[in-house]
């Protein structure tokens, strides 16, 4: 694992200093992704680049990578789930600036003036989730609830007739009389 990073980092005195942060975290050191994670013993690698734009805000261009072991949801095997996120986001300090912020920024709100570079990277992860995690090249499943059965029942009752046919028979006759 490479520390080449702080844990807890001033944003607005990485900015001036126009400071790049890069490294690896153990999957198993983010304490709200691991559970997700069929093994955790896998790395995240990461790129921060602190700046400030033209309106003078502190900004971190991320970059985050890392091959997160999933469990597929139609098939039932381990895959890893690639994620490469780029993020440019801006640091605020209350909620009361997310209205100035451009479009083009996710929101960074500091804790007593630092951010945690882990939980960071943490987020952007737990971003690249997909909500229902497929293996890539899977081919299209049907999905059914009933099983078998339920699909020889549907099959066959298309070619049954309709019981209340009879119904509508006697209806029409009573109607003529």
């Amino acid at each position: 694992m490479s520390r080449e990073y702080p844990d807890w980092v001033s944003p607005v005195r990485a900015a001036e200093g126009k400071r790049i942060y890069s490294g690896t975290i153990a999957l198993a050191r983010l304490k709200r992704l691991a559970p997700l994670l069929v093994d955790a013993s896998g790395l995240a690698t990461f790129t921060a680049a602190f700046r400030t734009d033209l309106e003078n805000r502190t900004v971190i261009e991320l970059q985050v990578e890392a091959a997160l072991p999933l469990i597929c949801q139609a098939s039932l095997d381990v895959y890893d789930e690639q994620v490469n996120r780029q993020s440019e986001l801006a640091v605020i300090e209350d909620e009361s600036e997310l209205s100035n912020l451009p479009e083009n920024y996710d929101p960074v709100q500091t804790e007593n003036g630092r951010l945690a570079i882990a939980a960071l990277v943490e987020d952007e992860l737990l971003l690249g989730l997909p909500q229902i995690p497929r293996k890539p090249g899977l081919e299209s499943v049907e999905y059914s609830t009933g099983g078998p059965e339920v699909k020889r029942r549907e099959s066959s009752q298309g070619s049954r007739k309709n019981p209340f046919a009879a119904l509508q028979d006697l209806v029409k006759r009573d109607e003529q009389d």
